[in-house]
């Protein structure tokens, strides 16, 4: 009896730091910002789009992480309502393809479970209905529950098949700089 005690007691105090590595975390829409800058001739283009969720579950001892950011393709706006019409209709194809998909696959680097954290997240950056695999610098900060976390990144959108959006008179560069600040809540994986 006390030698079975002993074993599971062993056993609880053996897994308990996997289990507090293993944790998901919930983006909070109205607190996570996608943001485009596009350089032109005449001035910069800003811009937003909305996040519709967020769910990714992290093995801080492995580096996985499994998971989806889901970005609502209609909803970007650049305060122009002529330019962000052309923008849905000629170049995002919002109607066609409603969804910009980051899928997560694993992670580089260590995970603090408190405080600042620099990784390197590898997966899946799907728009205008093409796949095309990223590798994007990550600053993470943890504090008790809630989670940050910053990036940016570019899409050539000319070369990953989306038109060009240049006219005789406006030229713009090749790639959309992206930006995103993620907000959310973590919780350990039951």
């Amino acid at each position: 009896m006390r030698l079975a005690h002993s074993l599971y007691v062993f056993l609880v105090l053996t897994t308990l730091p996997a289990l507090a590595q293993q944790m998901e975390l919930q983006l909070d829409p109205a607190q996570t910002h996608v943001e485009f800058t596009l350089g032109a001739t005449l001035h910069t283009v800003h811009g937003t789009f909305k996040l519709k969720s967020g769910t990714i579950q992290i093995d801080a001892g492995s580096g996985k992480a499994v998971g989806e950011l889901v970005i609502d393709a209609a909803s970007g706006e650049s305060g122009n309502g002529d330019r962000d019409e052309r923008m849905h209709k000629n170049i995002l194809e919002s109607g066609k393809y409603r969804d910009i998909t980051l899928t997560l696959d694993r992670f580089d680097g260590k995970l603090n479970l408190q405080g600042d954290s620099d990784l390197k997240l590898h997966g899946q950056f799907t728009i205008h209905g093409g796949q095309h695999q990223l590798t994007l610098t990550v600053k993470v900060q943890i504090n008790g529950q809630q989670l940050e976390a910053d990036t940016q990144f570019s899409v050539p959108y000319q070369k990953w098949g989306m038109k060009n959006p240049s006219t005789f008179i406006l030229r713009v560069d090749d790639a959309v700089q992206i930006q995103i600040h993620a907000a959310g809540h973590i919780a350990p994986v039951q």
